[in-house]
């Protein structure tokens, strides 16, 4: 893909950039990476004009590319609407056709291509977590009301595991019908498309409407708020998707999730990237935590549109880069709001939250929970 393919595709006036600084300002990765968005913009500027007395960009020595979340900050603060987050895309893509890949992030694209998640794992495997629940599996002949997409961390992370878990035994006491697919279920490719590396995307797209049509699926709730982002987003087709927070809100609001226990915490809540900013979903996780029996709600001093990344996304799960971590921080700014527990909605935040918490040394003072696990206890 040529810069000028890369502009047409995205079709991104660069003229539109008035260089005022607002997303590396905003960038939360900045502070401790060479990143520079505004600079990136100015650079790709350059390279796409023929008229232009500065030299090109060469994308072989920004190797700090790879640093970005995909957090979507650059762009939602953006005044003109120019995209930079698009634009690192598109430069991401172009080192993946050169081959120009950090290692880890390589062999998660070879997992993903392989065996169907970025972790490299059997997808014999992939269901594993469910083995002594009560799930129905999607089958042939049989349209699927309701779809329950698990997600590849949620099947294969020990911790994430457990959100699944919950989630099965939430529906289960709420006598929702639904199925999962099962070792069927492969990557959406969030992930991979946020990486640059589109040909591989888009055998996932074809995967898995393949997998949707075959099933009959009518509806489909997700985990993760990747897997939700992917399949509304850039999917290039309607999906009749939604997170699983949307899901529950409704519930919540029609008199159907009731409680029979308590949860005596205080309680506060990591805005996910992809939820928030990527889709403005805000609300409806608030709506379910306040809706638990003595659940004590308290604000971050940084939430909704100001909330701050946990470094999980944009295949940063694979590729860690010195530094203190982001969740870190946040742990500490729980803290000092008095929370006992960090919510999240989502596997990435609860990974990142879960190994800042240790390395924090807070273990004794916080925990992280997904909102479905909280529901879960108080059922």
């Amino acid at each position: 893909m040529t810069m000028e393919e890369l502009a047409a595709i995205k079709k991104l006036d660069f003229n539109m950039c008035m260089q005022c600084g607002k997303c590396t300002g905003s960038c939360p990765v900045s502070s401790k990476s060479k990143l520079n968005p505004r600079r990136l913009m100015l650079e790709t500027a350059y390279l796409i004009s023929p008229l232009t007395m500065y030299p090109p960009l060469n994308i072989q020595e920004k190797s700090e590319i790879w640093d970005c979340t995909t957090c979507s900050t650059c762009s939602y603060r953006c005044p003109r609407e120019v995209k930079p987050m698009d634009v690192l895309i598109g430069l991401r893509g172009l080192l993946v056709e050169q081959g120009n890949v950090p290692s880890t992030l390589g062999d998660a694209m070879e997992g993903v291509y392989k065996y169907g998640n970025p972790w490299g794992l059997s997808r014999g495997k992939r269901s594993d977590w469910a083995q002594d629940l009560k799930v129905k599996y999607a089958s042939e002949g049989e349209k699927v009301d309701l779809l329950y997409f698990v997600g590849c961390a949620a099947s294969y992370d020990s911790r994430a595991q457990e959100v699944a878990r919950a989630m099965v035994k939430n529906l289960n006491a709420l006598g929702i019908d639904f199925s999962i697919l099962g070792n069927k279920e492969t990557c959406c490719g969030n992930e991979i498309c946020s990486l640059g590396e589109k040909g591989l995307f888009e055998e996932l797209v074809e995967k898995n409407l393949g997998l949707f049509d075959r099933y009959g699926v009518q509806k489909i709730i997700a985990t993760s708020p990747h897997c939700f982002h992917a399949f509304k987003n850039r999917y290039g087709k309607e999906l009749p998707v939604r997170h699983y927070t949307q899901y529950f809100a409704d519930l919540v609001n029609e008199g159907k999730l009731k409680f029979s226990g308590k949860n005596e915490k205080v309680v506060t809540y990591q805005d996910p990237c992809f939820l928030g900013k990527h889709n403005d979903i805000y609300d409806e996780p608030r709506k379910i935590i306040e809706s638990i029996p003595g659940v004590r709600f308290v604000e971050l001093s940084r939430s909704r549109k100001r909330s701050v990344c946990c470094e999980g996304g944009g295949g940063r799960m694979w590729h860690d880069i010195p530094g203190e971590r982001l969740a870190e921080d946040r742990v500490r700014e729980a803290l000092d709001v008095g929370a006992e527990v960090i919510a999240v909605a989502c596997p990435f935040c609860l990974l990142t939250f879960d190994d800042a918490i240790k390395t924090t040394g807070n273990e004794e003072k916080i925990q992280v929970k997904d909102i479905m696990e909280l529901v879960a206890e108080a059922l």
